[in-house]
């Protein structure tokens, strides 16, 4: 089950040295890396698993965990990795993301009733032996649309749920389109919508939640301290195949099986998950230090030949990118308020700055092909909805000085640097995150390449800036961020309400035009259960975006994996999510 996650640029961007000169001479270079990867199985062997066997399991970063356990209320990708082991959602999905009833729970849409209606199967337990109800389900909605949770998971989407924005709002106590037949103690709850949407039928489509939280566990903690109570840092409850049984604060986790686990005995008696440096991943990959380790990109012909590991390869669901604040969050509305006055709110700039960027000369030179550059907001691998007719912002520097000098960002004679259409000096602020081994490399390189058209970029605090404190920044509209570098975890359909609708927290560029809310409507109106009219307001909404430039996709990168080659069961097929810790094991 897929959801939107903030990520690090730097695992998608993966490590470069500086490009200094290097030129023509980039092209040339192998793409090797990338032929591997297309030969890597998306799985290892499947196979019967003993029981029994620990395994040691790196979380590449270079910062420490921030820890927060409960899906509501974390976005992070590295807590989302380190709770994976017991973090199941409701339900399971075949390869496409359709929704089938597999999973924890079933599920039933009734489009003329505006419903779905989602059973918890019974013996379906907490880790501490108690049975998910549908409170657990209605609870999870609570705490997402509680002011006092902070919660970034309410979006306009999930307000489509009826009496879901008057809870938020404070005008009711409870949710009036959440209905459990059954009363709490039931498994059964029946959702209410406004509005039916074409995507509802996927995993990740955003209408709807796909995890339960503890009620009877959590009731006592006040909505304002969730995100720092021990119950959710220190002692979550799961109902996946592992418990916690250990955490080291911000280094590691401990899990072993969950004894109440509904599809019984998981095959492992113990997972352990350790942060590492990205520095050191081929020299741990080379000593055999953890069982399962993803290989970083820039380091891949030093670790390729390695024995004792199956490569498993995939293309995840993501994206790095780079954004331009053109306004704030409004706390009082929940929405997003442009200034239409602000340094970046002029698209030819915008558009200059992607154009004098070298990313295919980054991506080929340093990681073999391994990462590549990406043309649009849409990944290739949602099928017709993406529009390989967008061209993204290949280098050309000739077209981003047309482009400045068309907007009225002029030179005064013997200066290096433009001024804006006003004649002031102009300094853009840039905020980018410290991750891969070189990204200090990378960022400078395109500082110099945006030099080379006049436009003076400095870095925000002088210096990369760490994970939490970055995206810290970046939520909260700090001043001293006109543009930064960041990257999404998607969710696994193609809705763009989140990232990029009015009233998205996600929407970190601030940006909202009557153009693009209307757009988005129509990608998830009662019209767009017709395919070919959906896809085409998907393919309307790219163009818009590559013409706005608000947000200029970067780079996606193949993840290799390394997995201990005695270990079988392990896949990255999206229908294994739901077992995937459950089957994985020691070959028998």
């Amino acid at each position: 089950m897929k959801r939107r996650m903030l990520g690090t640029f730097g695992v998608l961007l993966a490590g470069a040295a500086l490009l200094a000169g290097c030129g023509k001479s980039s092209s040339s270079s192998s793409n090797s890396g990338a032929k591997d990867a297309k030969k890597f199985p998306e799985a290892t062997a499947t196979a019967t698993a003993k029981k029994g066997g620990s395994i040691t399991v790196a979380e590449e970063v270079d910062t420490p965990v921030k820890g927060v356990f409960l899906n509501e209320v974390s976005d992070s990708a590295v807590d989302s990795d380190f709770m994976t082991f017991g973090n199941e959602g409701l339900f399971a999905t075949d390869d496409q993301y359709k929704i089938n009833n597999k999973g924890a729970a079933t599920f039933k849409m009734d489009r003329k009733a505006k419903t779905v209606t989602i059973e918890v199967k019974k013996g379906v337990k907490w880790s501490d032996g108690k049975q998910v109800t549908a409170k657990d389900v209605e609870y999870s909605y609570e705490i997402i649309a509680n002011k006092a949770s902070q919660s970034s998971r309410y979006t306009s989407s999930l307000a489509d749920i009826v009496g879901l924005a008057e809870y938020h709002d404070g005008k009711s106590k409870k949710i009036s389109g959440i209905e459990m037949p059954d009363g709490e103690n039931g498994r059964k709850v029946v959702l209410h919508f406004k509005e039916m949407k074409p995507g509802m039928t996927q995993s990740g489509n955003g209408f709807f939640w796909e995890y339960a939280a503890p009620y009877h566990y959590l009731k006592d903690v006040p909505f304002s301290k969730l995100q720092s109570s021990d119950k959710v840092r220190k002692n979550p409850l799961f109902f996946g195949p592992y418990k916690l049984s250990k955490l080291v604060r911000g280094q590691s986790a401990t899990w072993v099986r969950n004894p109440y686990y509904y599809r019984g005995k998981a095959k492992l008696d113990k997972i352990t998950i350790s942060v590492i440096s990205p520095n050191s991943a081929s020299q741990s990959i080379k000593s055999k230090k953890f069982d399962m380790i993803d290989v970083v990109n820039s380091q891949w012909k030093e670790v390729k030949g390695t024995k004792g590991y199956n490569f498993v390869a995939q293309i995840p669901l993501s994206y790095s990118y780079m954004g331009f604040k053109v306004g704030k969050w409004d706390k009082k509305t929940g929405s997003v308020k442009m200034n239409k006055n602000s340094k970046m709110s002029n698209r030819y700039l915008r558009q200059a700055m992607g154009y004098a960027m070298n990313v295919d000369e980054v991506t080929q030179h340093y990681t073999q092909g391994l990462s590549f550059r990406v043309k649009t907001l849409v990944p290739e691998s949602f099928g017709d909805f993406y529009d390989k007719s967008v061209k993204g912002f290949p280098l050309n520097i000739k077209k981003a000085n047309a482009l400045l000098d068309k907007a009225g960002y002029k030179k005064k004679k013997g200066e290096t640097y433009r001024r804006d259409p006003n004649g002031k000096k102009l300094t853009i602020h840039l905020a980018a995150m410290s991750g891969s081994p070189n990204q200090e490399a990378i960022v400078q390189n395109y500082i110099q390449q945006w030099k080379k058209i006049g436009l003076h970029v400095t870095l925000t605090t002088g210096r990369l800036i760490e994970f939490n404190s970055f995206y810290d920044k970046v939520q909260n509209d700090d001043p001293s961020v006109d543009v930064f570098m960041a990257a999404w975890s998607l969710s696994s359909e193609p809705t763009q309400d989140d990232l990029y609708g009015p009233k998205a927290p996600y929407n970190f560029t601030r940006f909202a035009t009557s153009e693009n809310t209307k757009l988005l409507k129509e990608m998830g109106s009662d019209k767009a259960f017709n395919h070919s009219y959906r896809v085409q307001k998907f393919h309307e909404w790219q163009q818009y975006m590559q013409k706005e430039a608000f947000v200029i996709p970067l780079t996606n990168a193949y993840k290799i994996t390394a997995v201990n080659s005695k270990l079988v069961n392990y896949s990255t097929k999206p229908s294994k999510t739901a077992t995937l810790w459950y089957e994985t094991g020691f070959k028998k």
